[in-house]
C-alpha cells in the first residue's frame, strides 16, 4: 500500500467530517488484498477501506446502500471516492462471530445455548438479504459476475483442482473429472436461482455489537439459489459446529426461510448438499492456494477441518448422478492422513526449521503451519568460495569451517545471530507456538549460509525441547 493511498484516506475523512484523524490503525484481513483501517478522532471512529479493484468497490458499496436503505444491519457508507479506490464506513467493532465461538470453546461444557441462540437470529435475518433485498436490486452491479451461474460454479471447481488437488498431489484423470464437473454443475442449475447469494456468508464476516449480528463482506454477492449461503455457514471449518446442532439449524432455517417463500423439503436438501460440496471445493481450494502456493502457513489447519467436513458431507448427500471420477477423488482426499492431520502439531516441542540455500533461487518458504522467523543474509562476510583451494569445498568442510571461525566478521555476526535465535526461541516456546523458521542464504548456497546454519543449529541443540530441521537446499538439490 502506497503512502498516496493512506494521504488520500486522510484527506477524504477530513472532506468528509471536517476534522483531521487523530489516530489511524491498521485493521487484519486475512485473505484480502482490500486494506483496511480504524481511523479515530475524538469521539469517532470510522472504517477507512482502500482497494484498487473498481468493479468490486461499486459492488459493495451499492449492496451496502441498498440494503442499509431496507433497514438491514449492514455498515453506513459515509463517502467514497471511486476513482482514487477509497472509501469510509460505519466501524462495527472487533468481535466477529469467529471470535466469540473460540472464546466459547476455550470454556468448559458443552456447546452453549447462548451461542446456538446467536445462530437462530443470524438464520432469521438471512432470508432478509435473499429474498426480501431483491426487490428492485440491480444485479447488473454485482462483481464478478451478475449471478452464480455455470461459468461461476466451474470457476470453483477448477480452483479446486488447480489450488488444491494439484498441490497435494492427488491423482486424478483430468479428462473423466472435467465431464464430472460439467455433469455436477448441470445437475445444480436445476435449483431454483432468483434469490440473493450473500456467497462468503461465515462466521467470520458476521459482527456482535452488543449482541446483535451485523453482516460484512458481501461484495462476491450475485444472484443465485438460497442453498450455497446456509451451506457456507454451516459448513464453516473452523467454526467446527457439531453436526447435530448443523442438523439442527439446517431445519431451523428452512423454517424461517418458508415464512417468505414455498420451498420443496426434498428438493431443497438434495440442492443444499450439492452446493455444500461445491462451496467445500472451493474453500479447499482457498486453503490450498494461501497456504501451500502462498506459504501462508495458518491456512493449512483449515485444510484438515476441510476434509473432515468432506468425509461427513459426502456420507450425507445421497447424490442422485453419478460423478465416478469426482467421488474417487473425494475418496483419496478422506483417505490420505498427511491431509487430515495437516497443520496439526504431532508433539510439544517446537521444531526449528533451519535452511541454507542461494540468492540465485527463491528464499525457502515456511509451510510449517506457524509462519514467520527470520532469513539471513550471509554475503556481508567475506566469500572463501573465492579462494581456490576452498572453491569446490562446502561449509561442512573443515578448512572452511576452520577459515570463518577465524575470520573477525563472521564470528561477529554470528553472535548477533545467536542472540537474535536464542531470544526468539524463549518466546515461541512460552507462547506455545510449533513451528520457527531460521534460513541462511548467501551466493552459491554452498559455504557461508551453511556454515551458519550448521553453526546455529549446534547452538539451539543444547536447548531442551527443540526438534532441529536442518536442510542445506542447495547441497541436497532440493
Amino acid at each position: 500500500m502506497t503512502i498516496d493511498n493512506l494521504n488520500d484516506l486522510k484527506q477524504f475523512f477530513y472532506q468528509i467530517f471536517g476534522t483531521e484523524p487523530t489516530k489511524i490503525q491498521p485493521i487484519r484481513a486475512d485473505g484480502s488484498k482490500r486494506r483496511y483501517y480504524r481511523i479515530l478522532n475524538e469521539g469517532q471512529s470510522v472504517v477507512g477501506t482502500i482497494n484498487s479493484d473498481y468493479r468490486e468497490n461499486v459492488a459493495f458499496i451499492y449492496l451496502s446502500r441498498h440494503f442499509h436503505k431496507l433497514g438491514l444491519s449492514v455498515p453506513e457508507i459515509y463517502g467514497e471516492d471511486l476513482e482514487k479506490g477509497i472509501y469510509l464506513q460505519e466501524d462495527l467493532g472487533c468481535e466477529t462471530l469467529f471470535d466469540k465461538i473460540k472464546a466459547i470453546r476455550e470454556e468448559p461444557g458443552g456447546y452453549p445455548e447462548t451461542l446456538i441462540d446467536i445462530y437462530r437470529n443470524v438464520l432469521d435475518d438471512l432470508p432478509y438479504f435473499q429474498i426480501k433485498a431483491t426487490s428492485n436490486l440491480d444485479y447488473s452491479k454485482c462483481y464478478p459476475r451478475s449471478s452464480f451461474d455455470e461459468q461461476s460454479i466451474l470457476w470453483d471447481l477448477n480452483y479446486f483442482k488447480y489450488h488444491f488437488l494439484k498441490l497435494v498431489d492427488i491423482d486424478f484423470d483430468e479428462d473423466a473429472l472435467e465431464k464430472d464437473f460439467r455433469k455436477f454443475t448441470l445437475f445444480l442449475l436445476k435449483t431454483e436461482s432468483q434469490f440473493f447469494l450473500y456467497r462468503d456468508f461465515q462466521s467470520r464476516n458476521i459482527m456482535l455489537v452488543e449482541g446483535k449480528p451485523y453482516y460484512i463482506d458481501y461484495q462476491g454477492g450475485r444472484q443465485g439459489p438460497l442453498q450455497y449461503d446456509i451451506a457456507s455457514l454451516l459448513q464453516d471449518g473452523k467454526a467446527d459446529i457439531p453436526w447435530d446442532i448443523r442438523d439442527y439449524l439446517l431445519e431451523y432455517y428452512i423454517k424461517a426461510v418458508s415464512r417468505h417463500t414455498h420451498i420443496c423439503h426434498e428438493s431443497f436438501l438434495y440442492g443444499y448438499y450439492g452446493y455444500a460440496l461445491v462451496r467445500l471445493m472451493q474453500s479447499l481450494g482457498a486453503y490450498g492456494y494461501r497456504g501451500l502456493y502462498e506459504g501462508k502457513s495458518h491456512f493449512l489447519t483449515s485444510i484438515s477441518h476441510g476434509i473432515q467436513n468432506l468425509e461427513v458431507l459426502y456420507g450425507k448427500a445421497s447424490l442422485p448422478i453419478n460423478l465416478p471420477e469426482l467421488q474417487g477423488v473425494w475418496d483419496r482426499i478422506i483417505a490420505t492422513a498427511e491431509l487430515r492431520d495437516m497443520g496439526k502439531p504431532s508433539h510439544d516441542k517446537l521444531v526449528v526449521n533451519m535452511w541454507s540455500f542461494s540468492y540465485r533461487k527463491s528464499q525457502p518458504r515456511d509451510l510449517s503451519g506457524n509462519g514467520g522467523g527470520f532469513v539471513f543474509d550471509c554475503r556481508i562476510i567475506p566469500n572463501p568460495g573465492r579462494i581456490s583451494e576452498y572453491e569446490h569445498m562446502t561449509g561442512l568442510d573443515t578448512p572452511v569451517i576452520d577459515f570463518l571461525d577465524e575470520s573477525d566478521e563472521a564470528q561477529s555476526l554470528l553472535k548477533n545471530i545467536k542472540s537474535i535465535v536464542t531470544q526468539a526461541v524463549e518466546h515461541h516456546q512460552n507462547r506455545g507456538f510449533t513451528d520457527l523458521t531460521i534460513a541462511f542464504g548467501c551466493t552459491g548456497g554452498q559455504h557461508r549460509s551453511v556454515y551458519f546454519a550448521s553453526q546455529i543449529a549446534q547452538h539451539l541443540n543444547k536447548q531442551s525441547n527443540i526438534i532441529i530441521q536442518l536442510h542445506h537446499r542447495e547441497l541436497e538439490g532440493a
